[in-house]
């Protein structure tokens, strides 16, 4: 399935200038949805070796697509929250947005040391928030396996900051 055509262009959103990629029409037809998520898998599992222990999304968007790939996969499912959302000891990562930081936070008990992980997410934008969860997942002992999107912004040029990073994108703009 042509998940591009699922993908609807909204100017000027949220500020002048900006193209949005809305990803609701997709997430409401239920076919177009379960193809993602598919081609997520099958761009994952390019090796057969290459098992991951659980995945890990950041809210919001990568609380739609991470639960939906760990149950395809077989693996585990690890929230990333902003900060003060989580009710037990967590870690914490502060990273640089456009105009200030932000802060994202994980369970300390949520990675066990050596784990293989999945980050996902909707949009690969700069990539600093991927990077802050890669930090995250490091600080526990954790080894990033790999990243999926369903969509990647390759002219903001994320991957520079994730260069030691797999990245599986499904659509590229």
């Amino acid at each position: 399935m042509n998940l591009v055509k699922l993908i609807r262009d909204v100017p000027d959103f949220p500020k002048q200038g900006i193209i949005f990629k809305d990803i609701t029409p997709l997430l409401k037809n239920p076919k177009g949805f379960k193809s993602a998520i598919n081609q997520m898998a099958k761009a994952v599992a390019v090796d057969e070796n290459k098992k991951f222990d659980k995945i890990v999304a950041m809210e919001s968007r990568g609380f739609i697509f991470g639960p939906a790939l760990a149950l395809k996969l077989k693996c585990g499912f690890v929230p990333i929250r902003k900060k003060g959302k989580l009710p037990s000891k967590t870690v914490r990562e502060e990273y640089q947005l456009e105009y200030g930081t932000d802060v994202l936070e994980m369970h300390e008990d949520a990675i066990a040391k050596g784990e293989n992980i999945l980050v996902v997410d909707d949009v690969l934008a700069t990539g600093g928030t991927a990077k802050a969860v890669c930090s995250l997942i490091e600080k526990l002992g954790g080894k990033v396996a790999g990243l999926c999107f369903l969509i990647e912004l390759s002219f903001l040029k994320p991957r520079e900051k994730l260069s030691v990073y797999e990245i599986y994108s499904l659509i590229k703009y």
